[in-house]
């Protein structure tokens, strides 16, 4: 008889990793905040793109970015430890995956989105949440004295970033929308609000038949030409500038509004519904791409959103019965949610009651 014991028996069972205490997870929530400065700083400084050329030192670019040699080298150590930078021989420092996405024009858009989101107009809204949940009113017109739109209205250099910004933000949304929706059967698909036309470009690349409108503010729609072209769409996308709660294209087959209606109070976004009902055929589909969030605790990243719209324009994330409540004030009929590969799902209403 072999007395060797097995090697399975000699192997101590694996402790499953036990849960941080309540305060440790709550402290833990708290820090991220440190996270999320460090990386904007990183953003504001364009080091990934002082990087892109090869790795270099702290001392190599503490000249031609104005900074103290000794802290930048600090704050690059801790990059690396976040995994945006590698650091390698003779206190040099790389770039990783997740620093490349932080270059100018990186596919995803990440450095548009951490600058607006990190900005003193956008993130400073959150310091006076406590108006928001006393009042109902947003904080952002509290800090800036005007609605957010508005703010971007007369900021064309922080509008430009913010819509680049909802394309990073939102950017796996537009092909699975493309795709768990059958465009096919529409001739004349009316994107509202559509900003610089990402959505209704994934729409037309992957269904050959309809052809698009894309409507928005005049400032807003400036750099829609460039991501058509880019898409290879523009030959089939009219660009109309105009205001949705004064009108919209009529005639259209399906209009599509994509993060529209959560921006607004109920009565805007009723002044907006019921354009879009004036304007399309009778026949016609009404498309709210949102995050229709799940009733209870069910963990949903909608949730969070939703305090972002409390916050800054007004508006509000909704459930499914939210929404069919509000469309039938609009004289729509709530027909199906459609579930998409990503965060959104696809609100589809008929004209009716």
């Amino acid at each position: 008889m072999d007395d060797t014991p097995h090697a399975a028996s000699t192997l101590a069972p694996t402790a499953a990793p036990q849960e941080p205490p309540p305060h440790v997870t709550l402290i833990q929530m708290a820090t991220a905040a440190w996270v999320s400065r460090l990386v904007y700083a990183a953003a504001r400084l364009d080091l990934a793109d002082h990087l892109a050329p090869g790795p270099r030192s702290a001392e190599d670019l503490a000249v031609p970015l104005g900074l103290h040699a000794p802290s930048l080298h600090r704050f690059m150590r801790c990059l690396a430890s976040l995994g945006v930078l590698a650091e390698q021989a003779g206190q040099r420092f790389a770039l990783t995956a997740l620093g490349e996405a932080l270059k100018t024009g990186a596919p995803g858009s990440a450095r548009a989105t951490i600058l607006t989101i990190g900005s003193p107009w956008f993130a400073g809204a959150f310091d006076d949440i406590a108006y928001s949940l006393q009042t109902g009113r947003t904080a952002f017109e509290k800090a800036q004295g005007v609605p957010l739109f508005d703010y971007l209205g007369r900021h064309p250099d922080e509008a430009s970033l913010f819509s680049e910004t909802m394309v990073g933000f939102h950017g796996r949304e537009p092909p699975a929308v493309a795709e768990a929706y059958d465009f096919s059967t529409f001739g004349t698909v009316v994107d509202v609000g559509g900003a610089t036309g990402n959505l209704i470009a994934a729409i037309l690349a992957r269904h050959e038949g309809p052809r698009g409108i894309l409507f928005d503010r005049p400032h807003v729609v400036a750099d829609a030409p460039a991501l058509l072209a880019e898409r290879r769409v523009q030959a089939r996308v009219a660009i109309e500038a105009g205001d949705f709660f004064e009108t919209v294209p009529a005639g259209g087959d399906a209009y599509v509004l994509s993060h529209v209606i959560h921006d607004w109070s109920e009565e805007q976004c009723l002044t907006i519904l019921r354009h879009v009902r004036k304007a399309m055929q009778p026949d016609g589909r009404l498309l709210l791409v949102e995050m229709v969030l799940p009733a209870g605790d069910t963990p949903h990243p909608g949730k969070v959103l939703d305090m972002v719209m409390l916050v800054l324009p007004g508006g509000q994330e909704r459930t499914e019965e939210e929404y069919r409540q509000l469309l039938a004030k609009a004289g729509f009929r709530l027909t199906r949610v459609i579930p998409t590969s990503s965060d959104v799902s696809i609100v589809e209403a008929t004209p009716g009651t």
